[in-house]
């Protein structure tokens, strides 16, 4: 067993049901004033933190082209005075879709050549960088898996996806 394309495989297969659950997605939903965190904000913030602990290191990391100051963040900044973030205009879905995209590829791109004995790379990640791979893929299914549900009050329905491998990786 090749502990990599495990890690690899389980990274498609969470994506691709993020990338389900905001195709399915209403475009009634997708921006919905009823939820404090909109639909496409928290695909957003799932697929930005999916591609930082990706990289090896903070420093290592180019956010997305076109990646919008505090849009990352669901609640108030994470250094004082903890203010909410500002968010305006909202991404479109097919920009989301597109990032999306960019993430598949760095799960390509990026895993292989970790060294997951090292540290984290993210100071405010006291752990090894093997650890960070179960990590981010469990708070990357945490907000797909909230998406879904938001879906299954809707009747919409995404599909299990166990484990994702055909000739791209996926």
């Amino acid at each position: 067993m090749n502990i990599k394309q495990v890690i690899k495989s389980q990274y498609h297969a969470s994506l691709e049901m993020l990338k389900q659950a905001i195709v399915k997605c209403q475009e009634s939903s997708w921006n919905d004033p009823t939820h404090k965190n909109k639909f496409w904000h928290v695909s957003y913030h799932a697929l930005f933190y999916t591609h930082l602990y990706l990289q090896p290191t903070e420093k290592d990391f180019t956010p997305w082209a076109k990646h919008r100051e505090q849009y990352e963040f669901l609640g108030p900044l994470p250094w004082p005075p903890h203010e909410e973030p500002e968010i305006g205009e909202p991404y479109t879905k097919e920009e989301i879709l597109a990032y999306h995209e960019v993430c598949h590829r760095q799960v390509e791109e990026t895993v292989d050549s970790l060294d997951l004995d090292a540290e984290s790379g993210f100071y405010w990640l006291p752990f090894g960088k093997m650890e960070l791979q179960f990590y981010n893929i469990r708070h990357l299914q945490q907000h797909t898996g909230e998406l879904c549900e938001r879906l299954g009050t809707q009747g919409i329905e995404v599909d299990w996806v166990g484990m994702k491998r055909d000739d791209n990786g996926r």
